[in-house]
């Protein structure tokens, strides 16, 4: 997916046949060091990103990750070279929050990873609990986050990409470009590209 500068991109449907049996996928899991930087296709964002956190019951608008008390407190940003975009469950969308490559934000110290085609940032939002203290819904948040990682780094596996989940950023110049508020913490991002 080369041009990401449209205001709304409407993903494939996913491909819910693809990739390996969970248990070969789980055996394949690895957090890797190196990143080829080509750009992802359109089809694999689309099955990344339903895979992470996407609505597999429709019917019900629950989602491929668990949350707590189905709270689906979990932003999902992807930060690309051209563009950063949000990504809406509920249509299957990509929603422009900023133009510009902001990948250096996310990789931080860690220079190497700067130009791997995408990160994803996980963003918890507390306001969505309904009850709890700060420190428990920050505790629920993370669990949240790192569940949505983990089906990000297992459908990497499954598929052949390579993948790193990754708690540096550099969180108050994000949160200045997300124009993000007091009930949204960021938590953790993934590195995520084709094998090198």
């Amino acid at each position: 997916m080369e041009s990401k500068s449209a205001d709304t991109i409407k993903l494939n449907p996913p491909d819910k046949s693809r990739g390996l049996p969970v248990m070969t996928a789980l055996s394949e899991r690895a957090s890797v060091r190196e990143f080829d930087t080509t750009s992802l296709d359109i089809q694999d964002i689309s099955d990344l990103l339903w895979a992470a956190n996407g609505i597999n019951r429709p019917e019900e608008g629950k989602r491929t990750a668990p949350s707590a008390i189905n709270t689906q407190d979990i932003d999902v940003f992807v930060f690309f070279k051209e563009t950063v975009y949000l990504y809406n469950a509920e249509d299957h969308t990509l929603i422009k929050k900023a133009d510009g490559d902001y990948r250096s934000l996310i990789s931080a110290k860690q220079v190497e990873f700067a130009n791997a085609p995408l990160f994803i940032l996980l963003v918890s939002d507390n306001s969505k609990f309904k009850y709890g203290d700060d420190t428990q819904k920050l505790v629920w948040g993370a669990i949240d986050a790192g569940l949505v990682a983990q089906n990000i780094c297992i459908f990497c596996s499954s598929v052949g990409f390579s993948s790193r989940s990754r708690a540096s950023m550099e969180q108050d110049k994000i949160i200045e470009l997300l124009k993000l508020n007091n009930n949204q913490k960021l938590m953790l991002n993934v590195v995520v590209s084709y094998k090198k």
